[in-house]
Parts: structure tokens; sequence; C-alpha cells
């Protein structure tokens, strides 16, 4: 266990502890203010304060962990050997950084509380992120920080055994509609007939009437292949499925459809299953209730995982919404266009209300890499080399990689041509030799 002497036990200071020492390293961390215990100690320990006891273990502390709410502080982005951190602390502390404010601005997600320019959703996006404007977005900063604490930390205490990790996968499914063509109902197949044949879209014709006539397969219909998938790998898959209401947004199919409330159940023997919460469910917690309701109807069980549309969040209220559903993890944390660690971290986190100041029990997964962000590099070679870069980049702190494909990104568009085979790619990596 490492007992860590500080000035003020603060809830901040415990959660973001817990994450970098618990989650990530392994190790037990205890909290204490009396500097008696703290010299009975005779294992792993540290201080964090502004000043230092004596030769102990010591890292300075930023004053962020010890205050409530929002504040305006200063961000100065450093290099430090491979990466990048910021919250300097001088040649006192152990090490030349603040880890754990670091990685409590990152993962607390204090600058998507601040105002920023949003996009035409309200999402927050990559480009306004700190990780994009100083260049380490693509790196797990917070886990590599914590491994570096963890070498500090062993020179030491050469003694001590920390546990090892291992990298692994999970992949993630969306399916916003599970069909292109079938099961839409009479007046959105007139609708989609007329606007092909206006825009002179003849092939969407003929395939969409040899679906509808039994002649071919619907073409966003890759559940044999997902759990022929699923059959042939140990990592578990995870498949959002989505149960709202048809709108503006979200052009899914009517789940009191028995077909599909059918299909949700075959998958759900093979695969976990999720909500894919609808656009509006993002800031409407009664929405929010009924979808999940009518999930757990289906699937004949609580409801553990979300995933909101369009990959949007309202910090905090959707998270609060959620907490209070009793909904275990959430998948929505990530870009849609860019590849990289939005929170800075590939080591799922508790969520912290920033608002009222508490660690909740709501498990945040934050997804790495989404397949469109895959279509901005033009070739198939490209594509490889940006999906084992970020591979590499979490294998090398043995983290979690969340990769997010759809259903219709197994399909025959020429658009995903090649993405089986990177999909294959991300599954054989558990077993490559790091």
């Amino acid at each position: 266990m490492l007992l860590v002497y500080t000035h003020k036990i603060s809830p901040r200071l415990k959660y973001v502890f817990k994450h970098v020492c618990t989650r990530v390293l392994g190790v037990k961390v205890n909290f204490t203010t009396k500097i008696e215990e703290f010299i009975a100690h005779n294992s792993l320990k540290m201080s964090y304060a502004k000043q230092h006891l004596g030769n102990e273990f010591f890292i300075k502390s930023h004053e962020i962990l010890f205050e409530q709410g929002l504040s305006d502080i200063e961000i100065n982005v450093q290099k430090w050997e491979d990466t990048k951190c910021f919250f300097f602390n001088g040649d006192k502390s152990a090490i030349p950084f603040d880890i754990f404010a670091a990685s409590f601005y990152m993962l607390s997600r204090y600058e998507e509380y601040l105002p920023q320019r949003k996009d035409e959703y309200g999402r927050f996006i990559a480009t306004q992120s700190l990780g994009y404007k100083y260049d380490f977005l693509h790196q797990p900063v917070v886990d590599i920080w914590a491994y570096k604490f963890k070498a500090a930390l062993q020179e030491k205490f050469p003694d001590f055994q920390f546990p090892k990790r291992e990298y692994r996968i999970k992949p993630i499914l969306d399916v916003p509609s599970p069909y292109n063509y079938k099961l839409k109902g009479v007046m959105r197949t007139l609708g989609g007939t007329v606007k092909d044949f206006f825009r002179f879209r003849f092939r969407s014709l003929y395939v969409r009437y040899s679906v509808l006539f039994g002649f071919i397969h619907d073409p966003y219909d890759t559940f044999k292949y997902i759990i022929n998938k699923q059959k042939q790998v140990s990592a578990k898959f995870l498949i959002f499925f989505f149960v709202g209401s048809y709108s503006t947004f979200d052009k899914g199919i009517n789940i009191n459809k028995r077909k599909y409330a059918s299909l949700i159940k075959h998958v759900a023997d093979y695969c976990s299953v999720g909500l894919k919460a609808s656009y509006f469910s993002v800031s409407n917690a009664e929405l929010l209730k009924k979808e999940k309701r009518q999930m757990e109807d289906v699937i004949n069980t609580s409801l553990k995982a979300s995933r909101f549309s369009f990959s949007k969040i309202n910090l905090p209220e959707s998270y609060r919404n959620l907490v209070q559903l009793e909904v275990n993890e959430d998948y929505t944390m990530g870009y849609i266009d860019h590849i990289g660690f939005r929170a800075g971290s590939c080591t799922p986190f508790l969520f912290y209300d920033l608002d009222y100041e508490v660690q909740t029990p709501l498990r945040i997964c934050p997804f790495h890499m989404m397949d469109f962000a895959l279509l901005k590099t033009s070739s198939l070679l490209d594509k490889k080399k940006a999906l084992h870069t970020i591979i590499d980049e979490i294998k090398g702190v043995n983290g979690e990689f969340v990769p997010v494909f759809h259903n219709y990104t197994f399909s025959k568009n020429a658009m995903w041509t090649g993405f089986k085979e990177l999909f294959n790619i991300i599954l054989a990596s558990t077993n490559e030799e790091t």
C-alpha cells in the first residue's frame, strides 16, 4: 500500500490518486495528515504538499486539487522526455511535474466546462482541446505519467513489487440502424424511393427492392459476420442498439417491430448489448429513462452500458442523468474525426462531478478511434499505419484499446473497403508480442 501524507485530504485528491495508483498501477493508496503515522509506515510512502518534510519521496502539490469549482488556471505545457506535461514543479520534487493535478485536469474534463467553440451539433471538438493544441492528443498521457511516477517510486523503493497489467481490447459496434432498407415502413420506403428516383440513383432503387422482395441481403445486416467474429475471439464485443424514436437526427427502426427485438435478443446471446441513446436524450432525463426501460424490456435484464447518439455529451448533465438511472458504464467519450485520447487515458475512470465535487459510480470508458476517423487517410496502407500507431501507444502502457465500428462498416460499400481487415488487425493485436 502507498501512504500519502498531505496537508488536506480533499475529494479531488482522493479521486485522482486512486485512479493513478490503483486503477493504472494496481497499488492501493491511503492518506494521512499525521506526520507520526507517515514516519511509522514502512512501505511505499510519499508526501504531497507545498513543502517536503525531509528527504522523503516528495511531489510538490498544485492548488487545483484543493480548490472547489472552476477557476482561471494557467496551463503551461512543456516537453517531458518522450511526452508532454503541465503544472511544472521545479527541482525539489521527485518528478518535475505534478502529474496528479494534471491528471485530474484531464480526467475531470475541466477544459470542457470552460467556454469554447462547439460544432454544429453542440459537441466539444478535438481542435479545441489542450491535447490537440499542444500535440499530445495521440498519447495516453495520464497513463504515461503514471508509469513515470512508478519508475521514480521503484527507484526509491527497489524491493517493492508492482503488479503488472496486460494490454486488452474492447471492440465497440454502434448500430444506429440495423438495416438500410428492411423494416422501414411504407412511408419511409416510398420517401426513399422518390428520393432515389429524382436523384437518378437507380442502383440504389434496384438494391432497395431486391432487398424488400428477399432476393438479396440488406447491406447493413452484417450481424452474421459480427457473431462469427465474436466466436473466434475471447474479447467480448459490446454492441449498442438504438431503440428511440425516429427524428431529424436518428433514423433507426421502431423497437416495437418484433423482428428488430428478435435481432437484439439473438445478438445478446453472443455479445454484450448496450443502449445507443438518442440525440435528444442527451439533455432529456425522462426520454433517456424511457429508452433505458425499452432496452431492458428487450434484453430482459438491467442495462449496464450506454453510448449517446452522435457521440455527444453535455457535461455534467448527461453523465449525471446516467448516474441517476444507475447505468454502470458510458462509451461516449471520444472524438469521431480524430484518433486519440480525449481524456488523456486508455484506462476507464469514474466520472467526477465538478459542480458537486463528488466522485460518482459511473465508469467512463473512453473510445480512442472511430471508423470515420480512418476515412481521413486515403490508402489502406495509411489506415493500417494509423491503426498500428495507436495500438503501439496503448500497448506501451498496457492499457485498454476501445475502437468504435458500425454495423455498416462491414458492408460491401466501396467507402468501407478494407475495414474488415482493419478490424481483424485489432482482434489479433492481443496475440502479438509486445
